[in-house]
């Protein structure tokens, strides 16, 4: 039986002018990952990323801070929707003011609602995004069910969002409440066996201390 790790990037540069940078706690939070790693005598037996810097960052760290390991695999299919154009979107529904962060994920969660209800000007369409994420599952799940390995992917919480309202409940539904929730540097694990994939954990966090929970 194999299994698949899909682990969120560390925090990146909220607020910055370049988001796609971990910031100094994502690099961190990433660390703190892969120490736990080694202190559990564990270690993936491949690992892909996305092909976003925030990815690459966080398989580095997370990999260097272990200390086993070969580098990672590149797969797009793991990349985050267009962040920059929802925040804009955020923007426009604030009436362009500066927004208070209990007010910024009800406003996300509408921009996102009204890009998977198909508006237009926000980016490449759900539709796109969601083939993208389920064809790299699908090419992960063959890797893991075949070989039986640990497979560490490095993505973003879109992405863990839709594969795991897929697997809870076979499409999409619960993808905007999960993305929601998901902690940079967390850890969701999906078994693969003979029966295909299925939800292990969610969202684990407990090697970052307190301090260092983030969800952006």
């Amino acid at each position: 039986m194999g299994a698949i790790h899909l682990i969120r990037h560390g925090q990146a540069s909220w607020g910055a002018e370049d988001y796609d940078q971990l910031s100094d706690r994502g690099t961190q939070q990433g660390s703190l990952l892969g120490t736990s790693w080694e202190a559990g005598d564990w270690a993936p037996t491949h690992s892909v990323a996305g092909s976003l810097r925030r990815h690459a960052q966080t398989a580095v760290a997370a990999i260097d801070a272990c200390g086993t390991g070969d580098g990672y695999d590149v797969d797009a299919g793991w990349d985050e929707y267009d962040v920059s154009v929802l925040l804009q979107a955020v923007r426009e529904q604030s009436g362009g003011r500066e927004v208070a962060p209990r007010e910024f994920q009800p406003l996300l969660d509408a921009a996102l609602m009204r890009w998977i209800d198909g508006e237009e000007g926000l980016g490449s369409s759900f539709a796109e995004f969601s083939d993208a994420v389920l064809g790299a599952l699908e090419r992960t799940v063959a890797r893991a069910g075949q070989s039986g390995e640990q497979v560490a992917v490095f993505t973003s919480g879109g992405p863990i969002g839709l594969v795991v309202s897929h697997l809870l409940a076979g499409d999409a539904s619960l993808f905007v409440r999960l993305n929601a929730v998901v902690v940079n540097a967390s850890v969701t694990t999906i078994i693969v066996g003979s029966t295909g994939a299925r939800l292990l954990t969610f969202n684990e966090h407990g090697h970052l201390p307190r301090d260092l929970v983030t969800f952006r």
